[in-house]
């Protein structure tokens, strides 16, 4: 899609965005300062523990940096993803650095609203961009330039009660398969004791239900366009990786899955009502925090379930981009480059403790030592599944755009809704599978349109 469609798009949307971002009451955390021979850089935030983080280390960056000042903008991570999108599409030039998610970096690398970093990262060896591992890497480039730098990421694993399967007489493979993790989940499924075999998300939502579904619908051979944008919704592959997901879900999974995402299948893990739970590689801090977690200690950790592909795990970081339309580019580049680096893993870890280091982008990280320790199992089987995971060829077939649990382009999120919706439908049992296929079908396919359109 060319930039001047979008911005055609976007303009509607322009005027009640201002208004709803001017009394949404956004946040600012950071030293603005008028001195002379100072410079003020505005980075645009989502409003999650690691940038709340990187705050309280700016003095960190200022002593070395006395002539720059961050301000810090916090927001919620719909409302940054509209505010930064609406800035760049209209080159308003109001942030310099912006968390950008994985999904948007190649759409905005494409259009030209990030400033291209190859060189940047390029020139100083110390920071050494081979580090960043190659997957996270490529899912912020387009045509194999880098136009954001990752500042952490995860991708997915099979969470399991490793006292269950012990007691039930099974061995976790290492690299299970669905059908494996089906069959297991039916013979660990406890009603007596209101315990789940496994929690699958079902919530709607393209980065709810759709994140784990989608990674199902790449090892089942199916995905959401081919190589002509054509979409793939109502396809043999695709039914059949979803018929499998709801059929799971209706024989081993939660109750109500309709109304679990990421949160409550956190919740019903680590509380002993699931014995499995197939999710992001960032949840296992969570699970393995006794305070919280009654399975500390007791969960164990594998690859991502296969059908028909060798690796299924999902890919998603948060990265650090410089508007293209900055007035103050070096200086910006100078704070990315510290919060991105491989000292800054260190910084963090030393000065608010090791569990909070910042995972999934660099393989450095995963030597330290005291990081090794505090990540427990997980730590190094997340380092190995972030080298393994393929955003290029994710499933069986080639695909024209560079994404796991995503495509990415920018339709793709009222594609991913508005499906995810029919098929709640259908786990409700308000609506045939085919029927919600064949209109998935056609959602999927206007977007595909557009696609050719602007190609």
């Amino acid at each position: 899609m060319t930039l001047d469609i979008l911005q055609r798009r976007l303009a509607g949307a322009a005027i009640a965005l201002s208004f709803s971002l001017a009394v949404s009451g956004c946040a600012g955390f950071g030293n603005l300062g008028n001195e002379p021979g100072v410079t003020t850089v505005t980075l645009a935030s989502v409003n999650n523990p690691q940038m709340q983080d990187m705050a309280q280390l700016l003095p960190e960056f200022n002593k070395d940096h006395p002539d720059i000042k961050i301000n810090m903008i916090f927001m919620e991570e719909n409302d940054l993803r509209n505010a930064a999108t609406k800035d760049v599409a209209t080159q308003g030039g109001q942030y310099d650095i912006m968390t950008v998610g994985a999904y948007e970096v190649p759409i905005w690398g494409q259009n030209r609203w990030l400033e291209d970093l190859t060189d940047l990262a390029s020139e100083d060896p110390t920071y050494d961009v081979d580090d960043f591992f190659k997957p996270v890497r490529d899912g912020v480039s387009y045509d194999d330039r880098l136009y954001a730098v990752p500042f952490y990421g995860e991708s997915s694993f099979l969470m399991y009660r490793k006292d269950l399967f012990e007691q039930a007489g099974i061995t976790m493979p290492e690299r299970p398969t669905w059908d494996q993790i089906a069959e297991y989940a039916g013979k660990l499924k406890d009603p007596a004791s209101d315990r789940a075999g496994i929690c699958l998300r079902a919530k709607p939502g393209w980065g709810e239900m759709f994140a784990p579904l989608t990674t199902v619908i790449n090892t089942f051979g199916g995905q959401w366009y081919n190589m002509d944008w054509q979409a793939q919704v109502n396809s043999p592959a695709y039914k059949d990786a979803v018929k499998f997901y709801i059929d799971t879900l209706a024989a081993s999974g939660e109750g109500d899955p309709v109304s679990f995402g990421f949160t409550e299948c956190l919740n019903l893990f680590s509380q002993e009502r699931a014995a499995m739970w197939y999710d992001a590689t960032s949840a296992a801090g969570s699970v393995e925090d006794p305070a919280n977690s009654k399975v500390a200690g007791k969960a164990g950790y594998v690859r991502a379930p296969v059908k028909a592909t060798e690796n299924s795990g999902w890919l998603w970081s948060w990265n650090l981009g410089i508007n293209a339309e900055s007035q103050h580019k070096e200086q910006a580049w100078e704070f990315v480059k510290w919060a991105t680096s491989k000292e800054y893993a260190k910084l963090v870890g030393s000065e608010l403790g090791w569990s909070r280091t910042p995972p999934g982008t660099r393989k450095s990280t995963y030597l330290i030592p005291e990081y090794i320790k505090a990540g427990g199992d997980f730590a190094p089987l997340t380092a190995k599944i972030m080298n393994e995971v393929d955003p290029v060829k994710p499933g069986v077939d080639p695909q024209p755009w560079v994404g796991i649990q995503y495509v990415t382009i920018p339709e793709f999120q009222d594609v991913g809704n508005q499906t995810s919706q029919l098929l709640a439908d259908v786990i409700a049992g308000r609506r045939p599978l085919e029927l919600a296929l064949d209109q998935g079908q056609q959602i999927a396919q206007r977007a595909g349109d557009n696609q050719k359109k602007g190609s």
